[in-house]
């Protein structure tokens, strides 16, 4: 009896955990979202992007406007050193790291305490709009479109 107590509960302490752990770098992450929008788990890899360059990459993939925007409002975030732990109503986390970004000169800058990552919506012919973060903020804002940010994709 006591065997069969203690493998129930480990296997209710592994099924915890595997719902809260990061997922692998293809999988999406249900943060319970009003919306159902899943997030991929990890930044797409290649480097930095230009907004140009995102759209005709990951094109409906990319996060909205309004996704950044309920990610913002409706997630718990935690600032982690070197980026963001961003925790879902039902527990589950993406990171998102703070991997700073290039200005369009082929320097980047600000890795380890700011981040920036496009959205899929522009704002006028120079501008796009995407998510900029520093450890005391997070804000969805306009930025330049030749700046190379992050990306994180989604899925609806």
């Amino acid at each position: 009896m006591k065997k069969v107590f203690l493998l129930s509960i480990m296997c209710l302490m592994a099924f915890s955990l595997q719902a809260q752990a990061p997922a692998g770098d293809d999988e999406y992450v249900d943060l319970g979202l009003p919306s159902g929008t899943l997030w991929k788990s990890k930044n797409e890899k290649g480097g930095f992007k230009t907004y140009d360059e995102a759209v005709a990459q990951f094109g409906g993939n990319l996060p909205t406007h309004e996704q950044w925007e309920e990610l913002k409002g409706m997630c718990e975030w935690q600032w982690m050193g070197k980026g963001y732990k961003i925790i879902g109503d039902n527990g589950n986390f993406i990171v998102l790291p703070a991997a700073g970004w290039d200005n369009g000169d082929g320097n980047i800058v600000s890795v380890g305490s700011s981040g920036m990552y496009w959205s899929s919506t522009p704002r006028g012919s120079a501008h796009a709009w995407g998510l900029y973060f520093k450890s005391d903020f997070v804000r969805v804002g306009a930025q330049p479109r030749d700046y190379r940010q992050s990306v994180r994709l989604v899925q609806d």
